[in-house]
């Protein structure tokens, strides 16, 4: 049987050895996980987060391991689902619940993996508290090092499937939190003033980290602990805007009639000149088709890839963000319950995918004008939150607890050793503590944590990994097929949306029916882009 060792066992992980236990074929399967408890990943691990934190996936999305996630909800105890404010008679597959109960399902899922696997002739062994600290790939295979120490065993193919990766806890102090999950779901937060870099759920969830702390929610209001008057939150980004709740519309997704994939190819082979233009051009057409009057009403047909991202914040920015919210929630719930789907954002929303084909495809000047433009709305769009947080956020303002500034482009943040200082437009902002909730960010070959790897393709000239269509690393050419990486920080580059579990599916499929029969094709490649 080959040998294959699978890095973390978060959803990357966990979807890998599922589609390697789908091909019937047994193998000798090895997994690594850092945590104590493997099958449960970072995002939905109770380390990292508190029941009252939500996932921003609903069941009706998440590929199923055996069963569907609503299937293994309603069959856990009443009590249990209680203790997370769950109601099982409610339940529905477009609900939104807590990452924790998300964690057991994927805990759970795994356990049965690891038994299927046994049943169907598969050699498991599932390593925990195993930190991998060293890949040594050669011709012959791969060695590991875990835990500081070399590992007895020698690989076939090992799989990179590291996950998220987020500044170390010692890197944060009282007052600095480089990253929401650097310490401070552990940490005491005074009743002061504190600052949030982000205003997506991520920010908004370290916000909820913070008041928690000092107060509870009551029918829909938040009331503060006699002593905690002093709590002032400040949510901040470029814009200033809120993203909008999640919103209904059918899945799985309807077929696009215009810019499908194969349009798409077609316009890739024309080369990168205008390639962005020609392929917003496609966009502009798909949606006057879903929707004229949309189009009509922003003049989408006198915009371009560089300002339709004006005319997308124009509403919002025009009422503000908790007036805008608040419509907002309003708008989303009558929809779901009328079943209603708004065309142009089921639309935008189908569109995302397709269209960031082209990244690895444009020349650099039009790389940049992706990324400053139609990324951004592609990411407003998908990346919409539940409603229960939007309706916590306007408690809390209601509350007088949490504003939201917009700091434009050019801001100075200092990051001093009691307070960290914001400059922007003239005014001055002063946060006894400050928590950066930016959300990951692309990471180069010289940020790999595995030092013999890094070296190997260092020696390369390449800023980012070179991977097959696999996923399997194609240089240097003394390794190539040996180490399939699947860590998302390092793929962001060429699959600007890559993060999500959807994601983490598709990436675990290919990379099993690679160890079988590898792929002939490589990705696209792209140079690396600052920001």
């Amino acid at each position: 049987m080959k040998k294959i060792a699978i890095i973390g066992s978060g959803p990357t992980g966990i979807y890998t050895f599922y589609s390697l236990l789908k091909t019937k074929i047994p193998l000798a399967v090895s997994v690594f996980e850092q945590a104590d408890e493997a099958g449960v990943g970072m995002p939905y691990s109770d380390d990292e987060n508190a029941r009252f934190m939500l996932a921003n996936i609903a069941s009706i999305e998440i590929p199923p391991l055996f069963i569907t996630y609503l299937d293994w909800l309603r069959r856990q105890d009443q009590a249990h689902l209680a203790r997370f404010k769950v109601d099982k008679a409610s339940l529905h597959d477009r609900q939104f619940l807590p990452r924790l109960l998300l964690g057991e399902y994927f805990r759970d899922g795994f356990l049965t993996l690891v038994k299927e696997a046994k049943t169907q002739g598969f050699e498991v062994n599932v390593h925990e508290s195993a930190r991998v600290t060293d890949i040594d790939a050669a011709p012959e295979g791969v060695m590991l090092s875990v835990n500081g120490k070399p590992h007895p065993a020698r690989f076939d193919r090992v799989v990179v499937a590291t996950g998220h990766v987020w500044p170390d806890e010692d890197e944060a102090t009282r007052s600095f939190f480089p990253s929401p999950w650097s310490g401070l779901m552990d940490a005491r937060i005074p009743a002061c003033r504190v600052g949030i870099m982000g205003t997506s759920l991520s920010g908004l969830d370290a916000a909820m980290a913070v008041v928690m702390q000092h107060g509870h929610f009551a029918d829909q209001q938040f009331i503060l602990d006699k002593g905690s008057e002093a709590l002032r939150i400040v949510l901040m980004s470029r814009t200033g805007i809120l993203p909008e709740a999640d919103f209904y519309c059918p899945i799985p997704y309807e077929p696009l009639s215009i810019l499908t994939e194969s349009a798409v190819e077609s316009e890739i082979a024309k080369g990168a000149d205008g390639l962005l233009d020609r392929v917003f051009a496609l966009m502009v057409k798909e949606l006057e088709l879903a929707d004229p009057e949309w189009c009509q009403a922003i003049s989408l047909h006198d915009l371009n890839a560089d300002n339709l991202l004006e005319a997308w914040y124009e509403d919002r920015k025009r009422h503000g963000p908790f007036t805008w919210a608040e419509e907002n929630l309003k708008e989303v719930e009558r929809n779901k319950r009328e079943r209603r789907t708004v065309a142009w954002r089921y639309a935008v929303l189908r569109l995302h995918d397709v269209v960031s084909e082209i990244v690895p495809a444009l020349n650099e000047r039009d790389r940049a004008r992706f990324q400053a433009g139609l990324a951004r709305v592609f990411i407003d769009n998908y990346a919409a939150i539940p409603p229960q947080s939007i309706r916590r956020l306007l408690a809390l303002r209601e509350a007088g607890i949490v504003s939201v500034a917009a700091l434009g482009d050019d801001y100075d943040m200092d990051i001093g050793s009691g307070q960290t200082v914001i400059t922007h437009h003239g005014h001055t902002m002063r946060f006894d503590v400050f928590i950066d909730a930016r959300g990951q960010k692309p990471l180069k070959t010289k940020d790999l944590p595995f030092p013999t790897l890094r070296k190997q393709l260092m020696e390369t000239g390449d800023d980012i990994p070179d991977v097959s269509a696999d996923y399997t690393l194609r240089s240097p050419e003394s390794i190539r097929g040996r180490i399939a990486f699947g860590a998302i920080p390092w793929l962001m580059h060429d699959h600007p949306f890559v993060q999500g579990i959807i994601e983490c599916a598709e990436i675990g499929d290919a990379i099993a029916k690679g160890v079988h029969q590898p792929a002939a094709g490589a990705r696209r490649k792209l140079s690396w882009v600052e920001g």
